[in-house]
């Protein structure tokens, strides 16, 4: 398991809160333990996720974002490296390599966006 670096650009408090928002996001999937999720997402929060190609799915609402984000944290045999975890206001990009249970892994990132302590935007993004 990789431990991620998280860059602050600005180190105002917006930022700040921004950064432990990913910092216990990103940590969720270190550990395989979604159990945190609904303390960390908005009810309005939106995920356009990477799959089906081109577009991705959008799930719209806190009860379809950690159904979604906790299947891929459980998932067995699974893990991401986070490669790095970039902090702007209320804006966050996390960079991450996604290793499947057979071996195989696929690069990405996320571009997050964080509202009153809680995430309410990601949108990911897949290498070809």
């Amino acid at each position: 398991m990789k431990q991620d670096s998280i860059m602050v650009v600005h180190p105002d408090d917006q930022s700040r809160q921004t950064a432990e928002i990913m910092r216990r996001y990103n940590d969720m999937f270190q550990l395989h333990d979604p159990s945190t999720l609904p303390g960390l997402v908005a009810e309005d929060c939106v995920i356009e996720n990477t799959v089906p190609a081109p577009d991705g799915a959008r799930h719209a609402g806190r009860e379809a974002c950690v159904r979604l984000w906790s299947a891929i944290a459980s998932e067995p045999g699974t893990r991401f490296d986070i490669e790095e975890t970039f902090v702007a206001g209320e804006r966050a990009t996390i960079r991450w390599r996604y290793w499947r249970a057979d071996g195989n892994s696929i690069r990405g990132v996320n571009l997050m966006r964080v509202a009153d302590g809680l995430i309410v935007e990601a949108m990911g993004y897949v290498k070809g």
